[in-house]
């Protein structure tokens, strides 16, 4: 038997899509938070820019459990429950950036 069927590679795992992904929604966070910055001058305070802080970190540990998982996938045991992790972590955020961004289109928040 092969090692190649036993091991995964890079290209073919769940956690080489969520790493460049996750650092494009931290920028995309980032940008929300700038963006609500600028319409407090107009509107008044809001709590987006922490809410939106927030959901930039959950992007930041499913970037970090992603990276680990692509680090240690000669271990494929381990790389394959830190990719799960990755995995759940960013569907969190990706949870957590529509919420933020619907209550304050409805200016919930």
């Amino acid at each position: 038997m092969s090692n190649r069927i036993t091991l995964r590679t890079r290209s073919d795992s769940l956690s080489s899509h969520i790493l460049p992904v996750s650092g494009t929604m931290i920028g995309v966070c980032t940008t929300l938070i700038g963006l609500a910055k600028l319409a407090a001058l107009k509107a008044g305070t809001s709590r987006v820019d922490q809410y939106a802080a927030l959901v930039a970190v959950t992007f930041l540990a499913s970037a970090m459990t992603s990276y680990l998982s692509i680090r240690w996938s000669d271990r494929a045991q381990l790389s394959i429950r830190i990719e799960r992790l990755a995995d759940v972590i960013f569907l969190c955020g990706l949870i957590g950036i529509t919420l933020v961004a619907t209550l304050f289109a409805y200016e919930v928040i």
